[in-house]
């Protein structure tokens, strides 16, 4: 069995003090192009004022939101079903 510092050593032995210069285009080629450029047109992607989709919903929206997010995959699928179900018998409805 292990000695309990024997997981120090073993991380230690990991670490790598190696400076990897990524301004070199033959060692980091661009995967995509114009990522780059892209990505940093946006300065700060994480702001405090919520996305603009957000300032339209109404409290009983983010409610739903949050019960939704709350349920469990099983109970996901079981509220989606309910509404495919509805949906179809809203849909015989219209028909008649």
């Amino acid at each position: 069995m292990a000695s309990p510092n024997g997981g120090e050593d073993f991380e230690s032995s990991l670490l790598s003090f190696e400076k990897l210069d990524r301004a070199s285009p033959d060692l980091w080629p661009e995967q995509l192009p114009g990522v780059s450029e892209f990505a940093a047109s946006f300065k700060n992607p994480i702001t405090n004022s919520p996305p603009k989709w957000m300032a339209e919903l109404e409290s009983e929206d983010i409610e739903m939101l949050k019960e939704l997010g709350s349920l469990t995959t099983a109970n996901l699928m079981e509220k989606v079903k309910g509404l495919q179900n509805l949906a179809y018998q809203l849909g015989l409805e219209e028909c008649k």
